[in-house]
């Protein structure tokens, strides 16, 4: 009676909806929404297809979208949820090889944190989950696809890259069962929080990234803080030019 188990597509509107009204149907409500569906398109930019980023796209980015937008209807009902969103340090760092990745990674990072402005006044929650490397089915063949295009300038590179992402499939050090059980207790909070870093290896990871912001941005400090328009100097009359009277533009 706990347990339902139903097919989804999740880069179908369509199944994504059939699949939320068997939810409700069973349970009668939706509390939690857990966005954890992904593929990995590996290799350097332009040795990706167009065809493969779209690919990496739809299913990391829109694919929680759709079952996002299914949910947040009951949810907004119920004046309650939470809507979690697993993403991944490379929604924070990005890396060579993974340019596909990080893009649809980065997209869910960003409306996420949006989302929560437009659905926390109804009573819905938004989680952010950042893991580091865990011990899943990520990098394995059925969820992992390598670039179709080969290109002289990365041929080295690539003959060097692979081979590691390929030999660290089954060896990551974060245990999922672990990340399981955390999870539920961070989304069980009374104020579950926007962002959770799931790893020490994610904990490093966004505290080197926070670190090098706030350094890029002490670096051209001055420049970047001069860029508003001069003020307007005064006419005869005391008003600035080009002002109205009993107003100043904007």
């Amino acid at each position: 009676d706990d347990l339902l188990v139903v097919k989804l597509d999740i880069t179908s509107p369509a199944s994504a909806e059939a699949a939320v009204q068997d939810a409700v149907d069973r349970f009668g409500r939706i509390e939690v929404l857990v966005n954890n569906a992904g593929n990995f398109y590996a290799g350097y930019f332009e040795e990706l297809t167009p065809e493969q980023i779209e690919r990496s796209l739809t299913t990391n980015l829109v694919g929680p979208m759709n079952v996002t937008r299914a949910v947040l209807p009951v949810m907004r009902k119920q004046r309650s949820g939470n809507v979690v969103t697993i993403t991944s340090t490379a929604g924070i760092v990005g890396q060579e090889f993974c340019s596909a990745y990080a893009a649809s990674k980065f997209g869910l990072e960003g409306w996420m944190e949006s989302l929560r402005f437009e659905v926390e006044p109804l009573g819905i929650q938004t989680t952010i989950v950042e893991p580091g490397f865990f011990r899943t089915a990520l990098l394995e063949k059925e969820s992992t696809a390598y670039a179709e295009l080969s290109i002289d300038d990365y041929a080295e590179r690539t003959a060097q890259t692979r081979p590691a992402w390929e030999a660290m499939s089954g060896k990551q050090g974060g245990d999922p069962a672990k990340l399981a059980k955390a999870l539920v207790t961070v989304v069980d909070e009374e104020e579950p929080p926007l962002r959770w870093v799931a790893g020490a290896d994610a904990v490093e990871t966004v505290e080197r990234k926070a670190k090098e912001l706030l350094a890029q941005v002490d670096a051209h400090r001055d420049l970047s803080t001069s860029l508003a328009f001069d003020e307007l100097e005064p006419d005869e009359s005391g008003r600035e030019d080009g002002s109205h009277e009993g107003r100043r533009g904007s």
